[in-house]
Protein backbone atom coordinates (compact mmCIF):
# COMPACT_ATOMS: atom_id res chain seq x y z
CA UNK A 1 0.00 0.00 0.00
CA UNK A 2 0.98 3.59 -1.11
CA UNK A 3 0.44 5.75 2.50
CA UNK A 4 3.39 7.87 1.21
CA UNK A 5 0.82 9.32 -1.36
CA UNK A 6 -2.20 9.33 0.73
CA UNK A 7 -3.02 12.29 2.87
CA UNK A 8 -5.41 13.57 4.82
CA UNK A 9 -6.52 17.32 4.64
CA UNK A 10 -7.57 18.74 8.59
CA UNK A 11 -11.19 20.49 7.96
CA UNK A 12 -12.20 18.14 4.73
CA UNK A 13 -13.52 14.86 5.39
CA UNK A 14 -11.97 11.51 4.11
CA UNK A 15 -9.06 10.63 2.67
CA UNK A 16 -7.22 12.10 -0.48
CA UNK A 17 -4.20 11.19 -3.15
CA UNK A 18 -1.90 13.56 -4.03
CA UNK A 19 -2.28 14.01 -8.13
CA UNK A 20 0.71 16.65 -8.74
CA UNK A 21 2.39 19.93 -6.63
CA UNK A 22 1.51 23.39 -8.29
CA UNK A 23 3.33 26.72 -7.39
CA UNK A 24 0.57 27.19 -5.03
CA UNK A 25 -0.25 23.63 -3.48
CA UNK A 26 -1.27 20.37 -4.77
CA UNK A 27 -4.04 19.15 -6.80
CA UNK A 28 -5.58 16.01 -4.99
CA UNK A 29 -8.11 13.28 -5.40
CA UNK A 30 -10.56 12.01 -3.05
CA UNK A 31 -10.19 8.45 -2.48
CA UNK A 32 -14.24 7.89 -2.30
CA UNK A 33 -15.54 9.85 -5.14
CA UNK A 34 -12.42 10.11 -7.43
CA UNK A 35 -13.20 14.11 -7.64
CA UNK A 36 -10.19 16.22 -7.58
CA UNK A 37 -9.52 19.48 -6.21
CA UNK A 38 -7.06 21.76 -5.56
CA UNK A 39 -5.54 22.94 -1.87
CA UNK A 40 -3.09 25.73 -1.03
CA UNK A 41 0.32 25.51 0.38
CA UNK A 42 -1.24 26.84 3.87
CA UNK A 43 -3.34 23.77 4.12
CA UNK A 44 -2.53 21.62 7.26
CA UNK A 45 -1.56 18.09 5.19
CA UNK A 46 -0.54 15.04 7.38
CA UNK A 47 0.96 12.18 5.05
CA UNK A 48 -0.22 8.43 6.33
CA UNK A 49 3.07 7.34 6.17
CA UNK A 50 4.36 9.58 8.67
CA UNK A 51 1.73 8.98 11.38
CA UNK A 52 2.70 6.31 13.73
CA UNK A 53 0.52 4.28 17.23
CA UNK A 54 1.87 4.78 20.47
CA UNK A 55 2.87 1.42 22.15
CA UNK A 56 3.95 0.88 25.54
CA UNK A 57 7.41 0.55 24.56
CA UNK A 58 7.86 2.28 20.91
CA UNK A 59 5.80 4.23 18.33
CA UNK A 60 4.51 1.40 15.14
CA UNK A 61 3.52 2.91 11.71
CA UNK A 62 0.40 3.32 10.58
CA UNK A 63 1.44 0.89 7.55
CA UNK A 64 1.54 -2.24 9.86
CA UNK A 65 -1.17 -0.72 12.05
CA UNK A 66 -3.66 -1.50 8.68
CA UNK A 67 -1.64 -4.46 7.91
CA UNK A 68 -2.59 -6.30 11.39
CA UNK A 69 -6.35 -4.51 10.95
CA UNK A 70 -6.67 -5.69 7.74
CA UNK A 71 -5.64 -9.66 8.30
CA UNK A 72 -7.57 -9.61 11.35
CA UNK A 73 -10.61 -8.84 8.96
CA UNK A 74 -9.72 -10.27 6.24
CA UNK A 75 -9.19 -7.94 4.10
CA UNK A 76 -12.93 -6.79 4.71
CA UNK A 77 -14.17 -4.27 6.04
CA UNK A 78 -13.61 -3.34 9.76
CA UNK A 79 -16.13 -2.16 12.55
CA UNK A 80 -17.91 1.07 12.53
CA UNK A 81 -16.06 4.24 13.60
CA UNK A 82 -19.24 5.90 15.05
CA UNK A 83 -19.06 2.56 17.50
CA UNK A 84 -19.32 2.75 21.21
CA UNK A 85 -15.61 3.74 22.86
CA UNK A 86 -16.00 0.11 24.75
CA UNK A 87 -15.83 -1.37 21.28
CA UNK A 88 -13.21 1.08 19.52
CA UNK A 89 -10.96 0.04 22.71
CA UNK A 90 -11.65 -3.71 22.79
CA UNK A 91 -10.79 -3.26 18.76
CA UNK A 92 -7.66 -1.66 18.98
CA UNK A 93 -6.51 -3.94 21.74
CA UNK A 94 -7.64 -6.73 19.25
CA UNK A 95 -5.46 -5.19 16.44
CA UNK A 96 -2.50 -3.83 18.45
CA UNK A 97 -2.59 -5.26 22.06
CA UNK A 98 0.16 -3.36 23.73
CA UNK A 99 -1.26 0.31 22.23
CA UNK A 100 -0.63 2.68 25.12
CA UNK A 101 -4.25 3.04 26.51
CA UNK A 102 -3.38 6.60 28.19
CA UNK A 103 -1.73 8.25 24.79
CA UNK A 104 -4.30 6.84 22.08
CA UNK A 105 -7.30 8.23 22.23
CA UNK A 106 -11.14 6.88 21.41
CA UNK A 107 -10.90 9.79 18.91
CA UNK A 108 -7.64 8.32 17.68
CA UNK A 109 -9.08 4.44 17.22
CA UNK A 110 -12.42 6.04 15.31
CA UNK A 111 -9.70 8.04 12.83
CA UNK A 112 -8.68 5.03 12.18
CA UNK A 113 -11.21 3.27 11.75
CA UNK A 114 -12.66 5.63 9.81
CA UNK A 115 -9.48 5.80 7.67
CA UNK A 116 -9.01 2.00 7.15
CA UNK A 117 -12.78 1.12 6.20
CA UNK A 118 -12.46 4.21 3.63
CA UNK A 119 -9.26 2.70 2.10
CA UNK A 120 -10.72 -0.71 2.26
CA UNK A 121 -14.01 1.01 0.18
CA UNK A 122 -11.37 2.80 -2.51
CA UNK A 123 -9.48 -0.61 -3.40
CA UNK A 124 -6.51 -0.11 -1.19
CA UNK A 125 -6.59 -2.90 1.02
CA UNK A 126 -5.49 -5.93 -0.73
CA UNK A 127 -3.04 -8.83 0.22
CA UNK A 128 -0.46 -7.79 -2.61
CA UNK A 129 -0.32 -4.18 -0.88
CA UNK A 130 0.68 -5.04 2.59
CA UNK A 131 3.85 -7.11 0.65
CA UNK A 132 6.82 -5.61 1.01
CA UNK A 133 8.76 -5.33 -1.70
CA UNK A 134 12.31 -6.71 -1.13
CA UNK A 135 15.53 -5.74 -2.48
CA UNK A 136 17.33 -7.48 -4.94
CA UNK A 137 20.15 -10.02 -3.51
CA UNK A 138 23.52 -10.01 -5.62
CA UNK A 139 25.28 -13.45 -5.56
CA UNK A 140 29.31 -13.73 -5.52
CA UNK A 141 28.21 -14.59 -9.69
CA UNK A 142 26.60 -11.66 -10.61
CA UNK A 143 29.41 -9.41 -8.83
CA UNK A 144 30.83 -7.22 -11.85
CA UNK A 145 34.01 -5.07 -10.79
CA UNK A 146 33.82 -2.06 -12.40
CA UNK A 147 37.42 -0.54 -13.65
CA UNK A 148 38.49 1.22 -10.80
CA UNK A 149 38.57 5.23 -11.76
CA UNK A 150 41.95 7.21 -11.99
CA UNK A 151 42.67 9.50 -8.74
CA UNK A 152 41.98 12.82 -9.85
CA UNK A 153 44.21 15.28 -7.91
CA UNK A 154 42.26 17.40 -4.98
CA UNK A 155 41.29 20.87 -5.81
CA UNK A 156 44.02 23.20 -5.36
CA UNK A 157 43.17 25.45 -2.00
CA UNK A 158 43.71 29.78 -2.38
CA UNK A 159 47.27 30.34 -0.75
CA UNK A 160 47.12 31.47 2.48
CA UNK A 161 46.91 35.31 2.94
CA UNK A 162 50.27 35.37 4.52
CA UNK A 163 51.54 34.36 1.01
CA UNK A 164 50.87 37.51 -0.65
CA UNK A 165 53.51 39.61 -2.47
CA UNK A 166 55.31 42.15 -0.85
CA UNK A 167 54.27 45.97 -1.73
CA UNK A 168 56.99 47.41 -3.68
CA UNK A 169 59.57 49.41 -1.65
CA UNK A 170 59.57 52.13 -4.19
CA UNK A 171 57.01 55.67 -3.28
CA UNK A 172 54.28 55.84 -5.45
CA UNK A 173 51.79 57.62 -6.47
CA UNK A 174 48.64 57.31 -3.97
CA UNK A 175 46.59 55.76 -7.50
CA UNK A 176 49.31 53.68 -8.41
CA UNK A 177 49.14 52.30 -4.51
CA UNK A 178 45.64 51.78 -5.04
CA UNK A 179 45.94 50.01 -8.36
CA UNK A 180 48.57 47.57 -6.59
CA UNK A 181 46.36 47.03 -3.33
CA UNK A 182 43.27 46.16 -6.14
CA UNK A 183 45.71 43.88 -7.75
CA UNK A 184 46.76 42.39 -4.36
CA UNK A 185 43.38 41.32 -3.21
CA UNK A 186 42.31 39.87 -6.66
CA UNK A 187 45.61 37.38 -6.06
CA UNK A 188 44.61 36.48 -3.19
Amino acid sequence: MQLEKIISISGKPGLFTLVTQLKSGFIVEDISTGKKASISNSSQVSLLDNIAIYTFDKEVPLFEVMKNIAEKYEYGQAIAHKSSENELRAFMANVLPDYDIDRVYASDIKKLVQWYNLLQKGGFITKEAFVKEEEPTVTDAEVIEEPKAEKKPAAKKAAPKAEKPAAPKAKASSSAKSTVKSTQRKQG
